[in-house]
């Protein structure tokens, strides 16, 4: 059952739980999605009711930030713990090495998605890309066609939010995949062309600083971040 954190419902699973569930995902009918909220997410979804629609639609939903865990203990209602969604990804691909399913790579910059793939190929043996397209494009007809002409059963669409999940609510069941998840900047960090941060910095919850420290131009965004604990202490109050 999803907790409400922020008008933004959230699923309380730890990662393995998490990928098991995306597994199981694959293998029932139809078409699903999978959204992966930070701070952003819910600052975005405060202000855009068609954005927040789509979050609360989705079949899963995991808490990527470390903000959201702080506001959902603000909140009076606690998360286990963050289910990042590069991690996911990971434990995903796993299991897709072992089986017969495919996976297709939207977003980034032309050639990133290639090198990702190249790079993922080496990372998982038996892992199936069928197929790659980059985020530059004007018209969703020609990359939907292309990714259901490559039958994949998963999508990593990576194309930044709110962008991503409108695109995965709108075009995923035309896809023909039974799985499609929104996964930000994940492409840059499979093809190494961004670092995420070390171990311990990810365990401390600090990956965010980390980044900052690395790309001080997103300190703009960053800034932004503490209205989410901010907001949750004014719903605590409020009784929302």
């Amino acid at each position: 059952m999803k907790k409400d954190i922020l008008g933004v419902g959230i699923d309380d699973l730890p990662l393995e739980e998490a990928v098991a569930a995306g597994c199981a995902l694959l293998e029932q009918p139809g078409c699903h999605y999978v959204v992966t909220p930070n701070p952003e997410f819910l600052l975005t979804a405060k202000k855009n009711d068609a954005f927040r629609e789509v979050l609360n639609a989705a079949d899963l939903s995991l808490p990527d930030g470390i903000g959201v865990i702080y506001a959902a203990k603000l909140l009076g209602r606690p998360l286990k713990r963050r289910a990042p969604g590069v991690d996911f990804a990971q434990g995903l691909m796993e299991r897709l090495s072992q089986s017969e399913k495919k996976l297709f790579l939207l977003g980034a910059k032309p050639g990133v998605a290639e090198q990702a793939a190249e790079n993922l190929c080496g990372r998982y043996p038996g892992l199936n890309i069928c197929g790659v397209s980059d985020g530059y494009f004007k018209d969703d007809a020609p990359v939907v066609e292309k990714i259901r002409v490559s039958k994949a059963d998963v999508v990593f669409v990576c194309l930044g939010a709110p962008k991503q999940e409108l695109w995965m609510a709108k075009n995923g069941p035309e896809t023909g995949a039974a799985l499609l998840v929104g996964l930000g900047g994940c492409l840059d960090v499979f093809a190494g062309t961004v670092q995420r941060a070390p171990e311990g910095w990810q365990k401390a919850g600090m990956e965010w600083l980390y980044r900052l420290i690395k790309e001080p131009s997103r300190f703009g965004r960053m800034a932004k971040l503490p209205l989410v604990l901010v907001d949750a202490i004014a719903a605590r109050f409020s009784g929302k």
